[in-house]
């Protein structure tokens, strides 16, 4: 089985594809990534309807750190298409970048385009480290741009050694193939193929590529079916059960099947399907998990072992003396193999790369016992193969260059047919079983997680194999180059199946295989859940009893057992099936047919269940009579409806159940008052209202990941107790609340005096948790509050809570579901409606706000702009960090008078200048009119320090330079800076001997340690050493300092002051964490 790896994923940051929206990228919704998939299939969007249109484009953008918008357009070019850019980082730490559909106001309604296409940040001094992301993208209305919110990090682009940005220029390029595509919105995968995909989670591609290249093994998909469960067990709290829903809902469903259930019995949270891992890593833990959970304790089970034998190998790890009689062998075994991409054409070079003898010698010399160092042959050969085998592609390397992971797009081939014991054997040990002819097919599909389709087999497999993709010509008979994409998509995951076991491995998987899961609700589970857990509907089915049956034993087996477990006797007992309605809520539709219950339970399940839910629904009805004994279920004709009855107290606002009753649908809610009343212990002739409470669903359409969800709404209608229950459209399974008649003029007042008011509270109920903005871990308090609470109700029960006398002054930060911290913009005065969307973080709804109390109105506040500023004193060593509050409109000038009343100045007469200071590099002296509004301090320093005498009166031949501190890497042999960077005015003539004099005495040095420093002139990221004679003027020959990708002179010496670790904005999608199954 091929897996292919989604869009050019790099680890290190975790690159998602995100269309912007104001995102950040710990918030950004993730794309529907490509996994593991169908015999000859690919995605509904990559089928070409014809050639692509394609286009280059190049935009050269100038006076680049001067750009003071969030985000910068470039024009329209050929096809439509133009880039988005965010120069200072789409809210991240990285510079971003998107191609957006120019015309997308315009076009007719219903318009998408797809696009492959690559943009790129141009090295100007070496090309082969120009940075180029590819991808591919549909565009519609919803998302009319995509790309890269974390493109590459703000401290490269913007440091001028690294050569992205040269005089204040960067270069933007674009390369776009657009295709027109098949309507996925309409497209039936099962229908089409027979199969049906996975919906992803936001990042759990690689997951569904796993759970997809398992399923399509049918021997272990058997196992997973006969692995032991618990009566007691709910899916989202047992792998094995869950597991087993997922493959059969693959199996039998009609639509693509939700993860949600498998991953919360991992014990994952919404931050964890949210985390991009490493396939092979949760490949090997969840097989751990399958492999303790297929044992039970004293008890041996038909699948213990299904892990080993299907893929446990053995090889064997050998050193072997050249020059004396000594040999070294360890024993190990696999579940898989990494095999080597880099270097290798194919998969036979990565195995004769994984046997390669490895030479002891020299330096190197293996130190065997008895003998001293000798000279020696370290290697691997493999005593057995499995008989399915997994191997891993390691399509990732680590680039020292950029201190990360990167992806390798190297062409690299797999055959159909994979003969491993080719050349006589070689890749076995001389011990190894050869009578075993190690012989293997791939295992072929190809999904795209929710879409499922048909390809060609031999283009499917060309166009995992990686490499480059050459598009047709833009301009035919023009001395043009080849339009080429690096193919993204291309296999990271093999799974071939030994000739030999094929047949014993893909086995047949039928209805005798799966046992069923029947979840029984009764009365008692009614009056548990209802007013606790339940309010709109009558009982959760996953904390009911579970009774786990084979399908082809036939019903009254199953009775018998629910006779066993309850002590009701068979004749007494009444099963009815559950419907799923069309307001999307479940009640009990119709009981059993005497003929039903001759089936076996698969049979029932193929009458009952049309939506092949995991397990079958039912509903005992027992009656009871006045001893409290079980009587023979009561006859039923169509005119007979089974009602279930739910008692209001507004006294104490508490819901319960008090039971159920057959009515005739020509009769009348008046005739059963006085039963009622009976049920709920009032005396015969109370007044009572009667409600019938309904959920209406609201279909939600959850862009993010394709998915629809519905959300109740509250439908509480009076009934009138004079019209018949048909007349009240009132049929099995329907609810009524009623409650005692409302006394009118009441002195007593009561919060939620009836049915509706309450369902209403109760449907809006929110607890929320509130923390405290510096501590975002602990939760400092909870209130309750409603969902359709006000900006003004919240932030005044906040301040009620806190003692604050002033609403106004409490800021509300929302909560990122995804990255569990705070979002990075706290949320404006009156700037949302209700509570429900301070909660809302895209297709998740959370419980937490981050509050802060403020020194002034929040209003007054947002009319300011507060900078902080890093005050350099100018004869003590210490750096101070000052908040600067100004009316938006205010200019430097405006701040530095500010600053003066906050600092202790060298004289009264010193003046100040502002600095903006990037990754130890000055960027710019900001002009005293520059107004403060656009001002971004996030990730940027700003610094005021004293200006100098010396810089004060510079003759017509004098110099302002900027020095830097730095040191070489050197395994890369590119300068790093550190430290503080500073100006420094240089006369004509003066040497470096008299220069260092200087900064020596401004940098307070030590004589031992300043004699070891080196001192460059450094342009474009060259360094030229200086001597002591040298007349340092000489290679400044400009007086502009506005930007540091001038010249500068750089002192080069070891960085000494203490490392910190790094933590601000770090992605959330990182490899750092390892995968974990909790349960």
């Amino acid at each position: 089985m091929t897996m292919m790896t989604p869009p050019p994923l790099e680890p290190e940051e975790d690159e998602m594809l995100v269309p912007h929206q104001e995102l950040v990228a710990a918030d950004a919704a993730q794309p529907m990534e490509v996994v593991a998939q169908t015999e000859a299939a690919s995605t509904a969007e990559s089928q070409p309807a014809e050639d692509p249109q394609t286009s280059r484009f190049t935009w050269t953008i100038e006076n680049f750190t001067r750009i003071n918008a969030k985000k910068h357009y470039s024009d329209a070019f050929v096809v439509g298409g133009r880039v988005l850019i965010f120069p200072k980082g789409n809210n991240v730490d990285h510079f971003s970048m998107y191609l957006d559909v120019a015309d997308s106001a315009n076009l007719p309604y219903g318009w998408s385009r797809y696009a492959q296409f690559s943009l790129a940040v141009v090295n100007q001094i070496q090309q082969k480290y120009t940075i180029r992301k590819d991808t591919q993208h549909q565009f519609n209305a919803r998302e009319s741009d995509w790309g890269f919110t974390s493109f590459m990090p703000l401290s490269e682009l913007y440091d001028p050694s690294r050569g992205y940005l040269v005089d204040d220029t960067v270069v933007v390029e674009a390369e776009v193939a657009v295709r027109k595509m098949v309507d996925y919105w309409t497209y039936d995968s099962k229908k089409e193929t027979g199969y049906v995909g996975l919906k992803n989670q936001g990042a759990t591609c690689y997951m569904n590529s796993l759970l997809q290249t398992l399923y399509h093994i049918p021997y272990f998909r058997k196992a997973v079916y006969h692995m032991p469960t618990t009566e007691n067990d709910m899916p989202s709290g047992s792998i094995p059960l869950a597991l087993q829903s997922l493959f059969y809902k693959l199996q039998y469903s009609d639509n693509s099947v939700a993860t949600k259930e498998l991953t919360k019995s991992f014990g994952w949270d919404t931050y964890d399907s949210f985390m991009q891992h490493d396939v092979q890593e949760l490949n090997r833990v969840l097989c751990e998990k399958l492999e303790d959970k297929m044992k039970v304790t004293n008890l041996r089970t038909v699948v213990e072992g299904t892990i080993e034998k299907l893929f446990e190998g053995h090889h064997i790890n050998y050193i072997e003396c050249i020059n004396v009689d000594y040999k070294s062998n360890r024993k190990e075994s696999f579940y898989d193999l990494q095999l080597d991409v880099k270097g290798c054409r194919d998969v036979y070079a990565s195995f004769d790369k994984y046997v390669e003898v490895e030479r002891l010698e020299g330096d190197n010399k293996y130190h065997a016992e008895n003998h001293g160092l000798q000279d020696a042959k370290k290697g691997v050969l493999f005593l057995d193969f499995p008989p399915v085998l997994q191997l891993q592609l390691k399509r990732f390397e680590y680039d020292y260059m950029r201190d990360t992971m990167v992806k390798i797009n190297d062409r690299y081939e797999f055959p159909l047919q994979l003969d491993l014991d080719r050349d006589d054997g070689k890749y076995l040990a001389p011990d190894a079983d050869r009578s075993i002819r190690n012989l293997y097919a791939l295992h072929r599909y190809k999904f795209d997680d929710e879409r499922v389709t048909k390809e060609d087999t031999k283009k499917a497999l060309e166009e995992q194999y990686g490499g480059e993709e050459e598009l047709p010509q833009i301009n035919p008979g023009f001395n043009n180059a080849p339009f080429k994409f690096t193919k993204y998509s291309n296999a990271y995951m093999l799974v071939y199946i030994r000739e030999s076991d094929k047949d014993k491995i893909m086995c047949n998987v039928d209805e005798k295989d799966i046992a069923e899961h029947l979840r029984v609700a009764r009365d008692e589970n009614l009056k548990e859940q209802i007013g606790k857990d339940i309010y709109f509907d009558l009982v959760d089915h996953e904390k009911v009893r579970s009774f786990r049956i084979q399908k082809q034993l036939p019903f009254t087996t199953f009775k018998e057992e629910v006779a066993k477990e309850y002590g009701i006797p068979v004749q007494f007992q009444r099963f009815w099936l559950w419907a799923k309605r069309q307001n999307h809520t479940y009640r009990p539709n119709r009981p059993l047919s005497p003929h039903e219950e001759t089936q076996s339970v698969g049979q029932l399940r193929e009458v009952s269940n049309k939506a092949h839910n995991a397990e079958l629904k039912l509903f005992l009805e027992v009656e009871l009579g006045p001893d409290l004994r079980p009587l023979p279920p009561p006859e039923k004709s169509k005119e007979d409806i089974l009602l279930f009855f739910k008692l209001y107290n507004p006294e104490k606002e508490e819901l319960c159940f008090v039971g159920r009753l057959f009515v005739k649908a020509l009769g009348k809610p008046s005739e059963i008052l006085t039963k009622l009343n009976e049920m709920a212990g009032f005396v015969p002739n109370e007044e009572i209202e009667l409600y019938e409470a309904r959920a209406k669903f609201m279909m939600l359409y959850l862009w993010d990941n394709l998915e629809i969800k519905f959300e109740p709404n509250v439908m509480c209608e009076h009934i009138d107790k004079k019209a018949t229950f048909r007349a009240s459209q009132l049929e099995d399974g329907d609810i009524i609340c009623f409650q005692k008649s409302p006394i009118p003029d009441s002195d007593t007042q009561m919060r939620y005096p009836d049915v509706p008011s309450y369902l209403e509270y109760v449907h809006n109920r929110q607890v929320v948790h509130f923390r405290l903005l510096e501590k975002p871990k602990d939760d400092d308090f909870s209130l309750e509050l409603s969902k359709l609470h006000t900006y003004d109700d919240v932030v005044e029960r906040v301040a009620r809570q806190l003692g604050v006398d002033d609403p106004a002054k409490i800021r509300l930060t929302s909560h990122n579901c995804y990255s569990q911290q705070p979002k990075p913009q706290p949320i404006r005065y009156r700037g949302v409606e209700h509570l429900l969307d301070m909660l809302i973080h895209y297709n998740q709804t959370s419980d937490i706000l981050y509050y802060e109390v403020l020194d002034i109105p929040l209003p007054e506040l947002q009319g300011l702009k507060t900078l902080k500023v890093a005050f350099h004193h100018a004869t003590k060593d210490e750096v101070v960090i000052h908040s600067i509050r100004l009316p938006k409109n205010s200019t430097i000038a405006d701040v530095i008078n500010d600053l003066k009343t906050k600092v202790e100045l060298s004289s009264p007469s010193a003046e100040l200048r502002l600095l903006e200071v990037f990754y130890h590099k000055i960027y710019k002296i900001f002009p005293l009119h520059e107004k403060i509004e656009n001002i971004n301090d996030q990730y940027w320093t700003l610094r005021a320090e004293e200006i100098p005498e010396e810089e004060k009166n510079l003759g017509p031949n004098d110099r302002l330079i900027h020095v830097y501190h730095f040191m070489k890497d050197p395994l890369q042999n590119q300068i790093q800076n550190f430290g503080d960077p500073f100006y420094l005015a240089i006369r004509e003539g003066e040497t470096l001997a008299e220069v260092k004099e200087r900064i020596q005495k401004k940098l307070q040095v030590p004589d031992e340690e300043f004699c070891k420093w080196k001192f460059a002139f450094i342009s474009m990221n060259r360094p030229d050493y200086l001597q002591d004679s040298d007349v340092v003027s000489a290679r400044f020959q400009r007086r502009d300092v506005y930007g540091a990708w001038e010249q500068y002179l750089g002192l080069e010496h070891a960085d000494t002051a203490p490392k910190r670790a790094y933590t601000a904005n770090q992605n959330r999608h990182t490899y750092e964490k390892p995968v974990r199954i909790y349960n």
